[in-house]
């Protein structure tokens, strides 16, 4: 998943606390909260599926794009545009990284933020005191600033790994493993444990 679930799960009950001090009024806080993370985790399940299919679809043609010479990374992207478009998603990647940009899109920020909105009415005792749109417009700020703190855990982490005494190759599997501890470390900074979470799914 593009995003750690547990990190899914601070950015909810994060932006929730947020609107509840600024714009809104929760009678049942832990119900947004719960909405909110069911949001974000369906649409990046959605996004996990269809690279998934892509994949699948790919793997037909392995034999093919290795005679031809064929970048694997093109024809994935252009065969999950087509999916995208054909199933009329919005795609959760951002298309460019910078120092200044999160994983998510913008567009898909905005989509996730018009849901998030969308579904506080529905939620028994719960008052938009600024109105619906001003508080999407907080939702997505919200989303916004907390995502930059996963990207700012990524970067870190990635930083450590650069700042070794010797090379060692992005993708590697040494790569991988201290890229998930220095992420690991960041990320508790914000009460967020990824290790927990490994071992509640193993108990």
């Amino acid at each position: 998943m593009l995003i750690p679930p547990p990190f899914i799960r601070f950015l909810a009950t994060e932006v929730t606390k947020r609107l509840g001090a600024q714009s809104c009024v929760f009678k049942h806080p832990a119900l947004v909260s719960e909405g909110f993370e069911t949001i974000v985790l369906d649409e990046l399940s959605l996004e996990d599926e269809i690279n998934a299919e892509a994949r699948a679809l790919l793997s037909q043609y392995n034999e093919y794009i290795r005679h031809q010479s064929i970048s694997y990374h093109e024809m994935f992207s252009r065969v999950k545009r087509k999916i995208l478009a054909e199933r009329k998603v919005i795609s959760a990647v951002a298309e460019s990284r910078g120092p200044r940009t999160m994983k998510l899109s913008r567009d898909k920020v905005l989509e996730i933020s018009h849901k998030m909105a969308g579904m506080l009415p529905r939620i028994p005792g719960t008052r938009l005191i600024k109105g619906w749109n001003n508080t999407r417009l907080e939702i997505q700020r919200h989303l916004t600033d907390i995502l930059m703190l996963e990207e700012k855990s990524d970067r870190l982490a990635k930083q450590m790994i650069i700042s070794q005494k010797r090379e060692i190759p992005e993708g590697s599997e040494e790569w991988q493993v201290l890229h998930r501890n220095y992420y690991e470390e960041e990320l508790k900074k914000y009460g967020v444990y990824l290790q927990r979470e490994t071992q509640e799914g193993v108990a």
